[in-house]
């Protein structure tokens, strides 16, 4: 796709550049979104493409809760962020989802997904990270994927606690406006961390850089 998902930060809910990457997502006309309004976001759910955009109230505007797509006031949201869903084709793997809301999205099916990165830093020492400029998102990116890229994560959590209930862990760097939520039995339980890496991505938010 000529356009990058990332380009879309920023943009009203009616602008034309939105409208053209659900469309090549969906390869013709795109069902309406599942439109979820509160005072201080709004969502929009494309259930059958695996997406949700988040827009966030601006100009002192306030959505009531529960709005219809035609009463929000589209000149004042922007979209802030932006989550990309790859559910567990396996039925049994979709029944140990811990996390129920999440199996409602079909998988993006926009991968192969290249997501642009933030230049290489220094520290005070002067030496550099070397990382690519890019990140390759398919639907089979493990953890340890995400890490040799990016390198290590700004903050992590997730994975304590007994298998069956546990939260799956999850990975943000905020220097790139990204934050992975893995799942499968490899991303919750004790030992979380260290089969971690063999963890397949379950949800990719994109935001702006911080």
């Amino acid at each position: 796709m000529s356009l990058s998902i990332q380009n879309l930060l920023g943009l009203h809910p009616t602008a034309e550049a939105i409208a053209s990457y659900l469309s090549s997502l969906a390869s013709g006309d795109v069902a309406e979104p599942e439109v979820k309004s509160y005072s201080d976001a709004v969502y929009f759910n494309y259930y059958a493409l695996g997406l949700s955009l988040l827009f966030a109230p601006k100009n002192g505007y306030k959505p009531s809760t529960g709005l219809a797509k035609s009463a929000l006031r589209n000149q004042d949201l922007v979209l802030e962020g932006i989550d990309l869903y790859n559910t567990p084709a396996n039925p049994q793997a979709k029944a140990k989802s811990g996390r129920k809301a999440e199996l409602a999205f079909l998988t993006f099916p926009g991968t192969p997904l290249s997501l642009d990165l933030s230049e290489s830093t220094t520290d005070k020492d002067g030496k550099g990270d070397s990382r690519a400029s890019q990140l390759t998102v398919n639907t089979d990116t493990t953890g340890k994927d995400f890490v040799a890229c990016l390198g290590e994560p700004t903050r992590k959590g997730g994975g304590a606690g007994p298998s069956s209930g546990s939260i799956g862990i999850w990975c943000e760097w905020t220097r790139d406006g990204l934050m992975v939520e893995f799942g499968g039995d490899e991303a919750k339980g004790p030992q979380a961390w260290e089969r971690g890496k063999d963890a397949g991505w379950r949800v990719l938010s994109i935001a702006s850089p911080s």
